[in-house]
């Protein structure tokens, strides 16, 4: 049997970047994402519906600058919905001043002359594993979202989500979390999509099913 016939019986090669036949607006992001600053795990994928999800970065990836350090982090498994934006650190204005317009960034004697510049910035944003982003939603710079999260439709992300927390609305909370603290600690533990892909299909029906006590008999 070919490699390729092997690896097809687990799952699409993460390399691929349509890995639906004949679905084109999902694409697997991280063979198609290669940006300074950015680090995005395998199968994590988005959803365009005008088929571009190679242009990920120029339609969702806002403000973001290399000069300025900060880095995008998104895990793997990762699910995101069309039309989400992760706002970065170069949105950011001054709000020490009298004024919050940008001048320095026009230059030609408007330029900082120290490095205040630096003050509003938030550091990096981080996507955990397993994460559901929904439809129009936005990340605020510096965010961290944990392991297994989902993030409503339209929701504005500006404060950090815990594993597993379900997070809606403008400005958006966490209602609750998808199961409690105990399983959350031992889905944590076992981390599943850190899995080879071969370990991930043979364990697809306690994923599916909710059967951490099986998956965790599969991780030893």
């Amino acid at each position: 049997m070919s490699d390729l016939q092997t690896r097809a019986q687990h799952g699409p090669a993460p390399s691929e970047t349509h890995p639906m036949d004949g679905y084109r607006q999902v694409g697997f992001l991280k063979p198609l994402v290669n940006q300074p600053n950015v680090e995005i795990g395998e199968y994590t994928y988005y959803d365009d519906p005008e088929q571009k999800p190679e242009q990920f970065y120029e339609r969702c990836v806002r403000y973001h600058h290399e000069f300025l350090g900060d880095r995008l982090i998104i895990g793997r498994f990762c699910a995101i919905a069309a039309g989400a934006q992760f706002i970065m650190n170069g949105a950011n204005h001054r709000l020490d001043g009298l004024s919050t317009y940008p001048f320095a960034i026009f230059g030609k004697g408007w330029q900082d002359r120290d490095d205040n510049w630096k003050l509003g910035l938030r550091g990096d944003t981080r996507i955990g594993n397993d994460v559901w982003i929904g439809t129009d939603a936005v990340i605020m710079p510096g965010v961290a979202i944990g392991d297994g999260a989902i993030i409503g439709s339209r929701a504005v992300v500006a404060s950090d989500v815990p594993a597993y927390g379900i997070a809606v609305g403008n400005p958006a909370r966490t209602i609750k979390r998808r199961f409690d603290d105990e399983t959350i600690e031992r889905l944590l533990a076992v981390s599943w999509w850190n899995w080879p892909a071969d370990r991930i299909t043979a364990s697809l029906e306690a994923i599916r099913g909710a059967n951490i006590a099986a998956l965790e008999r599969a991780s030893n």
